[in-house]
């Protein structure tokens, strides 16, 4: 089942089973797949986005959900915090499995490897080697830091 379906499915029994909470999040999924759909259609692609986009999508929900908890918990609006946290529990079901930093570090030496980088002027093409295989799976945020040390030992 692709990750449309999965969410389709999940919105459905979200209905079925009355969490309005579960069923709010995953409507603002659909609305943020149907919005990068629309944008593809006017770029010229025919299908809308691929699993990748949406993959990428979700990520970028959960972190935006994650700042939005840390201000509010700065802002001692806890209230606001637990239902960005409980949203971010919901979009999170629908992403992959996190690689631990291990596994992170192993993909860096995997990437690093595959594209025969020598310097830190290859960091744009582990970057991209990396997001083509694990979209989803990291937060490239920080694992951009720890290529660029990477590369610089080379």
């Amino acid at each position: 089942m692709d990750m449309r379906e999965r969410i389709n499915a999940g919105l459905k029994q979200a209905m079925r089973d009355k969490a309005a909470d579960r069923l709010s999040t995953l409507r603002l999924i659909t609305a943020a797949i149907k919005d990068r759909d629309i944008a593809a259609r006017g770029e010229g692609a025919e299908d809308g986005v691929g699993e990748g986009d949406i993959l990428a999508i979700l990520g970028k929900m959960v972190k935006q959900r994650q700042e939005s908890a840390r201000a509010y918990e700065e802002g001692g609006r806890l209230d606001l915090s637990e239902r960005e946290r409980a949203e971010i529990v919901v979009i999170e079901e629908f992403l992959p499995r996190q690689l631990t930093p291990t596994e992170v570090t192993a993909a860096i030496d995997a990437a690093v490897a595959a594209i025969s980088a020598t310097s830190i002027r290859d960091m744009g093409r582990v970057m991209a080697e990396l997001k083509g295989r694990f979209t989803g799976q990291m937060d490239f945020g920080a694992v951009g830091p720890m290529v660029k040390d990477r590369l610089s030992g080379v």
